[in-house]
């Protein structure tokens, strides 16, 4: 399958982005900056130039030829609320824009742990919530075949393998190398099609937990 991820150069994205590879995929790394094409060619790993915060018909022609897209992106912790509205918002908008645009069904979002519920927004980042909260009601409302995965705290500490998928987790972490595993075992996985989970370690492996939903 041809898959291009969104936000490729992030800690997910890159990894995920191997795995693909790895598994016979064809990924295609969306970036922003022509040094971080070069360097995923250095990996042999096709990538594309585009942004974000440009027209939907810049994605538009970035997504062509692709069968699924997956969105890792993220605006970043150092960044102010304007880029949380920009990216994480309005930029995950557009690519779902863009993606029923040009008829590629299969989109699978990263998303935040409760996104879908208020109650349990953290406080300090509620701004990074709200964004989260809508795009992905955005996507419920589409005609995609989505999955959205909602991954407690990240962590960058190796991954276990083991995981717990749930509708409702109160609070939990996850190491990055997990989310992206999980990401790939959902990918052509039909019993995802939209469905959306939270998602922290567990005590089960991830395709038993995957094919559970």
């Amino acid at each position: 399958m041809k898959v291009t991820v969104v936000g490729a150069n992030g800690q997910i994205g890159k990894q995920l982005v191997r795995l693909l590879k790895e598994s016979g995929h064809t990924p295609i790394a969306m970036v922003r900056k022509q040094e971080q094409v070069d360097e995923f060619s250095k990996e042999g790993i096709e990538s594309v130039l585009a942004d974000l915060e440009g027209p939907v018909s810049d994605l538009v022609e970035a997504f062509k030829g692709s069968e699924a897209i997956v969105f890792t992106a993220g605006s970043g912790g150092s960044t102010g609320l304007d880029k949380t509205l920009l990216i994480d918002l309005d930029g995950a908008v557009k690519t779902i824009e863009a993606a029923e645009h040009i008829g590629v069904k299969r989109y699978v979002m990263v998303s935040a742990l409760q996104a879908n519920n208020r109650e349990k927004w953290n406080k300090d980042i509620r701004p990074y919530y709200v964004a989260k909260h809508y795009a992905d009601e955005m996507l419920i409302a589409s005609d995609l075949d989505y999955t959205i995965v909602r991954p407690g705290g990240l962590l960058n500490e190796s991954g276990t393998g083991k995981v717990k998928v749930a509708e409702n987790v109160e609070k939990g972490s996850i190491p990055r190398e997990d989310v992206a595993k999980v990401l790939l075992e959902i990918l052509d996985a039909a019993n995802t099609y939209r469905k959306s989970f939270d998602l922290i370690s567990g005590e089960k492996p991830i395709k038993e937990e995957i094919d559970k939903l």
